[in-house]
């Protein structure tokens, strides 16, 4: 029995109590409850405090509401107890058929299995990376990789019409500076003191030169605009090839240039006009971002006629919008904590919502530990600690893995030692072992010719304490899916993963999947095994999630 049908059953039983007459809410009866495991297990399989949240608005004694409840549930299919606790907590245990027969509806649902529609009929737009086309992705843009691609698919999985998108910023002065570095390498000179270094500096520098060997005797001018060209397109196919490699590809590449080109600016500029959001003062035109909770109005055009910085944003974002996009989500590193005020406040002066149709989560700082010292990395020095790097050092799984599983919200150290072996103090090994493990299972039953489908499977059978620990673990998976998707944590996912690779650990050990020597096989082992199938499922729709590979083998 899943959380979603207890939650059905206790709705039917608030139901009953309305039509017979002894509950009366004024504004009705929640379409949904929410149903929880305890934290102390012998207070039952589930938990919920419904009779608390809907007591005072029906003037009843919580503990009144909550004992009418329990005895409603008590006669409904699939619940073996309801006891009320404390001030009108209510405590559920599900009969043992009921609960084995989550196995079977894992198993019927199988890769769609944590699929729900919370998100069906919206269009988003989820930006991340969107590194500058000037040198590797460093290691925080490939903290976005992860995470980003994994929301891509949570919310996917939600129901919703996701566009994985890159910007490209392909305007401004890093451009420049990154060509006349690319420049200074082709004339065998030093690189000028504010651009780039290092050996990838001298490699697209040469692939140049390669492409126009007549580049470095133009004038100056003239050849910085060749090793612009030919030096972005360069660097960013390297961007986009390294983040292929890394399970990550995007639907869209839009070029910041191309907004400045296509008068989407001036677009952008006119619409906040005609709406009355704008101004002019000191010979510059404003935008009133502190009406909608910016802490200073912000300069969309300079006194010299330039658009500031912020003119593309407010471009950009309408592009979005105008392109049917419901939400527009924006992945961006700590350093611009600063400019979601002004951002939000944009989205408001265009007559949208903050936080529904625009969204902007941080991401802080991914430091990485090797023999406990930390290694160092400066991009214009030429020490950059790149998407590769991790790659070589951990491998893809392992590096998808790491980078997903905390809150974004937290800095993270990662300990390549720790992510590079293969034992189960490397999270991502657990859980993969555990899915080898499963497979393993399986496929000695087939050796055996012990069938281990639905035909004759007894969920009664699964009545172990162990076997009920990893039966509500399987149960919780839609869940915690539909959670993370809602509040954008894809670690959520890699935390149930762990857990749930622990349950089946625990229960392998202490109940005996396969028989041994010249045992019979009984109904008890075909259950079992359909437990096991229902578990390796589940957690290879969860390493899916992430972009992590289940191995059948390890």
């Amino acid at each position: 029995m899943t959380p979603d049908q207890l939650s059905t059953a206790i709705v039917s039983a608030l139901g009953r109590l309305v039509d017979d007459g002894r509950l009366a809410l004024p504004d009705g009866f929640p379409a949904e409850v929410r149903v929880e495991r305890p934290k102390v297990k012998e207070h039952g399989d589930y938990a919920t405090n419904i009779a608390l949240q809907l007591a005072k608005k029906a003037g009843l004694n919580p503990r009144d509401l909550a004992q009418w409840l329990a005895a409603e549930l008590e006669s409904a299919d699939g619940i073996a107890s309801a006891e009320v606790a404390g001030p009108g907590f209510l405590n559920l245990r599900v009969a043992a058929g009921a609960q084995g027969q989550v196995a079977a509806v894992v198993l019927e649902r199988g890769g769609d299995y944590g699929r729900n529609d919370s998100y069906a009929g919206q269009r988003v737009n989820l930006e991340f990376v969107s590194a500058n086309p000037t040198g590797p992705i460093h290691i925080g843009g490939v903290r976005w990789a992860a995470v980003g691609d994994s929301l891509g698919r949570l919310l996917t999985f939600a129901g919703a019409d996701v566009t994985r998108e890159y910007y490209f910023n392909d305007h401004g002065a890093q451009i420049d500076r990154f060509a006349r570095s690319l420049l200074a390498s082709a004339r065998g000179q030093d690189a000028p003191e504010d651009g780039y270094g290092g050996q990838y500096i001298h490699d697209i520098s040469a692939d140049v030169v390669a492409q126009h060997p007549g580049a470095v005797a133009l004038p100056d001018a003239e050849a910085v605009e060749v090793f612009r060209a030919a030096g972005v397109e360069l660097m960013f196919a390297e961007i986009k090839r390294s983040l292929h490699d890394f399970g990550v590809d995007f639907d869209v590449y839009f070029h910041e240039n191309d907004l400045h080109a296509s008068g989407a600016v001036e677009r952008a500029i006119g619409r906040l006009d005609a709406l009355g959001k704008m101004y002019e003062s000191g010979g510059a035109r404003w935008l009133r971002t502190s009406d909608y909770g910016d802490d200073k109005d912000r300069v969309v055009v300079k006194s010299d006629g330039q658009p500031a910085y912020i003119s593309g944003d407010l471009a950009y974002y309408l592009d979005k919008r105008e392109r049917g996009f419901d939400r527009c989500l924006i992945m961006l590193g700590a350093d611009h904590h600063g400019y979601v005020s002004r951002m939000m406040a944009m989205c408001a002066a265009f007559g949208d919502e903050p936080g529904v149709n625009l969204e902007i989560l941080i991401g802080q700082m991914v430091n990485l530990l090797r023999d406990g010292q930390p290694l160092r990395m400066s991009k214009r020095a030429g020490t950059v600690i790149s998407l590769e790097d991790l790659v070589d050092a951990i491998g893809i799984d392992a590096a998808r893995y790491a980078l997903s599983r905390y809150s974004t919200d937290s800095p993270i150290d990662l300990d390549l030692d720790l992510w590079a072996s293969t034992t189960n103090d490397n999270p991502v090994y657990y859980v993969q072992y555990a899915h080898a493990r499963l497979s393993s299972i399986l496929r000695n039953a087939d050796d055996l010719a012990i069938a281990h489908g639905l035909q004759n499977f007894d969920p009664a059978l699964l009545e172990h304490e162990k076997e009920g620990d990893l039966l509500r673990a399987l149960a919780s998976f839609p869940e915690v899916v539909a959670r993370a998707a809602q509040l954008r944590e894809p670690h959520r996912v890699a935390r149930y993963l762990e857990s749930t690779a622990a349950a089946f650990h625990t229960f392998y050990a202490v109940c005996r999947v396969l028989p041994q020597g010249d045992e019979d096989v009984a109904d008890v082992h075909r259950a079992r095994l359909v437990l096991v199938a229902a578990t390796r499922q589940v957690l290879a729709n969860g390493l899916g999630l992430l972009g992590v590979t289940a191995p059948e083998r390890m």
